[in-house]
């Protein structure tokens, strides 16, 4: 895959940022690189857990079953957790097609499926254990 020509885009949530190479002309192959090394299939990755794999490929799926066919996918993730992860590879996707072929965005933003979610962990304050949490006070 590594000569061929792609289209690539970078997802993000919470602390998960996943990179998406989309080629075309492929076979639905769909491989993830994780920050230590490993390679393997998307499917194997979510280790069967169907909801996580099914909001990764929402966008393809929204567009109907042939666009699962019709592309190949090399995706480099990082960071947080493994859903964190799925809505990172999601968002990476969409944007991926949208490079590819700017009419999809009519088709795509409906579903919300080019929105960030900007939902991240609230910092700590002085004086509080965490973001929001006090110590404990004596009442005598």
């Amino acid at each position: 895959m590594a000569n061929k020509e792609y289209t690539y885009a970078i997802g993000r949530r919470k602390e998960t940022t996943a990179v998406v190479k989309l080629f075309g002309n492929g076979g639905g192959n769909f491989t993830i690189k994780t920050s230590n090394g490993s390679q393997k299939p998307l499917a194997d990755y979510f280790g069967g857990n169907i909801y996580l794999l099914e909001a990764a490929l929402s966008p393809l799926n929204t567009l109907g079953v042939d666009y699962l066919k019709k592309f190949d996918a090399e995706i480099v993730v990082s960071g947080g957790g493994i859903s964190g992860q799925a809505d990172a590879i999601k968002l990476g996707f969409a944007r991926a097609l949208i490079e590819w072929n700017p009419d999809l965005r009519l088709t795509l933003k409906p579903y919300g499926l080019l929105k960030r979610d900007p939902r991240i962990k609230e910092r700590k304050k002085p004086g509080l254990k965490k973001a929001r949490k006090g110590p404990t006070r004596s009442k005598r």
